[in-house]
């Protein structure tokens, strides 16, 4: 079954090629994909950079309908869900685990060309698409602030001038899993197109609550003229909803401290299809007992929702010259985000309003003697308003903030074609960020005054509900002024309220660089190497302690090589990296210096990344394609120490700390740890074999995806270590010869195993709570195409 993006000359890819098809033999070998990852058309295979391409095609066959689905195409990203809109990216080890409005992600997301300030936005875009790139590493000159892990790029199917042309793509699964995208592409004279694609995903909840069910809406229109000869002018807007309840956890267990021995892990008995919100979650969280207010928690709040909406608008004038191109990408784009979740064990609600502006504009210059030139500038302009609420119990926090930023950057790129096979390559970019950021967190606290037996008891102290301000908390809360603290009646318990207000600006700029070299060792092998840079931006955050923090800093070092061999049916590409991070971010929820739970980022210290990864394909036979990847990674942190304020009990980290030189606080020492995220070996395998049938044909392929153990969660707890894990897929497809229908059957995770992608500590009841993988799926899928 193939979208609309290779209709004309690509059949349906499928997991076991990315980048061959099954009709290779008739091209003469593996195909070739085009990329514009370096801001110019190119073969895949002859672009000196580390690079992963996911085909439109090969989305819909495997049901991608979102990001989070995407660490299992491409070895070096894992992804995890997160609460409400979040969806968390770690790239070689590198990553966030909490995305809100006052943070940036070390992976730079481009929608169409368009930098997204916010990776909330991706939702609703998997649909009509012509590819999909993974660049890995540090994309500094071309990409700029933000992209220090590297960059995604979402590239939609464009309008096709003078053709008339669509196709519908639905499938059927377990779970009520609906799918359903199609696009037409109405021409306009032989000079333009009008192209409208659509998207409908409806699926019920993996878990017995209901939740990590997956519903979206999406629409996106285009229109593309050729004016003159030379200027072409594109125009889109799209539009995306999801809806339905959002990501769902499980309680894994409690750590319990024991005199002597520390904090022991005590399994909470739940199966991983449970929920958080199914009669035996709930009973067993009325037996965590949240030390600070001396009781037991209450059932968790059930009213949970996602009600996110995302527009944007964006042109695309590509102005050809006697000289070179000019090409100016003016967009604009917003998001609503309404949402309340319950992943980390405890309500989150979400309310916030995203808008940004940018405009890109660059020249690719034609060559002059033996220099190739890109030289361009950039301006991004930037709003978030937000309301927070964190619901805990014994403790609420209420955030609101304004937070707003610009960037202006300008760079370019030279290329010198010292011969026939040597090229040169330099790069530079200049980037000033200016950051302006207003807001404030009142925390409320229940603490109990009343000991017994060494151990807090306030069994009558009432807990805090969920409510979308202080203001509305019921009259048994008597709200003390800020700084202050007020006893809630007879019970033993007060409330205490602390108050965070940052009103501040922050103003960084940075000069990143990339140097390096291509050499073509035959007609169809490339040796290249390359020294980039990278910079992320500072910013602020609403956690006592913790308001603001530093930009960080990347030097990236890769050496590869790209070879098509064999009369073009082998492929084999290799690369290794060297990566050296300074003063590196890391966004977590954690302990904040007043002692109460926040979100927030630190730069922790230094971190080294090195590895290797090789890409295999092979057209064994005219309709024999088999495929194999495998990385190596390793990725330590050199320098990682972090504070908590001394309690009662250890801190919970499975790092070594002692206390501080700072009166109060401890220092957790994780330096020495592997990376977040970062498995030390992934292996992707996969083949197809295509079945004649005269007119017809049948395709069946399976792939399987090995990963060895990672650490998913901040704490490095033993409970947070996942083992090394299996996860295969199949399909058989039929049709005719000419793809222009087709029917199949597909089964996803076949072995069913179930095993942790992310997790969190609920610090009020020492709570840690996970996030699952999906379960076997399986289904049917059809598609048409005209």
């Amino acid at each position: 079954m193939a979208s609309a993006a290779a209709a004309q000359d690509t059949p349906v890819a499928t997991p076991a090629a990315v980048q061959g098809q099954e009709d290779a033999a008739t091209q003469g070998g593996l195909q070739e994909i085009v990329v514009t990852a370096q801001r110019r058309e190119e073969s895949l295979q002859r672009a000196g950079i580390a690079i992963d391409v996911v085909t439109g095609d090969e989305l819909v066959s495997q049901g991608l309908s979102s990001t989070s689905d995407l660490g299992k195409l491409v070895p070096s990203l894992n992804v995890q869900g997160g609460g409400g809109a979040n969806t968390i990216f770690f790239l070689r080890g590198v990553g966030n685990f909490t995305v809100n409005g006052y943070s940036d992600p070390a992976i730079a997301f481009n929608y169409d060309g368009v930098y997204l300030g916010r990776p909330t936005s991706t939702s609703g875009a998997f649909y009509d698409l012509e590819r999909l790139e993974v660049l890995k590493g540090p994309q500094g000159t071309l990409y700029g602030r933000n992209a220090t892990a590297g960059a995604i790029n979402i590239l939609p199917a464009k309008p096709r001038a003078g053709e008339f042309s669509g196709f519908v793509n639905g499938s059927y699964g377990n779970f009520n899993a609906v799918n359903v995208q199609g696009a037409l592409n109405v021409p306009m004279g032989e000079d333009g197109a009008f192209r409208v694609s659509g998207n409908v995903v409806d699926r019920d909840g993996y878990l017995d609550d209901g939740t990590s069910d997956e519903k979206v809406e999406a629409l996106r229109v285009q229109m593309l003229a050729r004016l003159t000869p030379s200027l072409t002018v594109r125009v889109a807007g799209d539009y995306s909803h999801t809806g339905g309840i959002g990501t769902g956890s499980n309680y894994a267990g409690r750590l319990a401290f024991t005199p002597g021995i520390g904090n022991v892990f005590v399994p909470s008995g739940l199966g991983p299809d449970e929920g958080l919100f199914t009669p035996a979650s709930q009973a067993y969280r009325q037996t965590l007992f949240a030390g600070a207010s001396g009781r037991n928690l209450t059932p968790l709040d059930s009213d949970i929702f996602q009600d996110n909406k995302f527009f944007g608008s964006n042109a695309e004038i590509n102005w050809k010259t006697g000289i070179g191109t000019l090409t100016v990408v003016p967009a604009w784009r917003s998001a609503q985000l309404n949402n309340k979740f319950g992943v980390p064990g405890f309500i989150g609600n979400i309310k916030e309003n995203d808008e940004q502006a940018s405009f890109e504009a660059r020249f690719n210059g034609d060559r002059i003697g033996f220099l190739d030139y890109i030289v361009g500038a950039y301006y991004f302009d930037e709003t978030v308003k937000g309301r927070y609420v964190f619901a805990q119990q014994a403790l609420n926090a209420y955030q609101f903030f304004t937070s707003k930023t610009q960037s202006l950057a300008g760079f370019t790129r030279l290329t010198a074609h010292l011969s026939d096979r040597l090229r040169v390559i330099g790069g530079a970019r200049y980037t000033k960020d200016d950051k302006d950021f207003a807001g404030q967190a009142d925390v409320f606290l229940v603490r109990c005054t009343v000991v017994v037996r060494g151990r807090p008891s306030c069994p009558t102290a009432p807990l805090l509900p969920s409510t979308d301000s202080f203001a509305q908390l019921p009259s048994v809360f008597p709200i003390p002024p800020i700084g202050q603290v007020r006893p809630i009646g007879t019970t033993g318990a007060i409330l205490i309220r602390a108050t965070t207000a940052v009103d501040s600006k922050l103003s960084n700029d940075r000069l990143t660089y990339r140097i390096g070299a291509e050499y073509d060792l035959g007609p169809r092998s490339l040796l290249y190497a390359s020294l980039e840079t990278g910079y992320r931006s500072g910013g602020f955050a609403l956690s006592a302690g913790f308001e603001t923090f530093q930009p960080e800093f990347i030097d990236s070092y890769t050496i590869g090589m790209k070879n098509r061999l064999f009369d073009n049916r082998l492929q084999l590409n290799i690369e290794a990296f060297y990566w050296k991070y300074r003063n590196q971010q890391v966004n977590h929820t954690g302990i904040d210096a007043n002692g109460n739970q926040g979100q927030f980022t630190e730069n922790v210290g230094r971190s080294t990344n090195k590895g290797i990864e090789a890409d295999l394909q092979v057209l064994a036979t005219p309709t024999t394609l088999l495929n194999a990847t495998v990385q190596y990674l390793d990725a330590r942190f050199d320098d990682f120490v972090y504070r908590e304020p001394i309690g009662a009990a250890p801190p919970l980290s499975g790092c070594p700390f002692r206390p501080s030189a700072s009166a109060g606080q401890y220092d957790i020492d994780c330096s020495g740890q592997r990376a977040y995220q970062s498995p030390k070996w992934t292996l992707n395998l996969g083949a197809q074999q295509t079945i004649p049938l005269g007119d017809y044909k049948f395709v069946g392929a399976v792939d399987t995806q090995y990963k060895t153990s990672r650490v998913v969660a901040f704490q490095f707890l033993p409970s947070q270590i996942v083992g090394d894990t299996w996860v295969s897929n199949a399909q058989l497809s039929f049709g005719p010869s000419d793809d222009r229908w087709s029917i199949a059957g597909f089964v996803r995770n076949i072995e069913d195993n179930r095993f942790v992608t992310a997790g969190q500590i609920y610090n009020a009841a020492s709570a840690t709570t996970v996030i699952v993988n999906a379960p076997r799926t399986y289904g049917m899928r059809a598609g048409v195409k005209f």
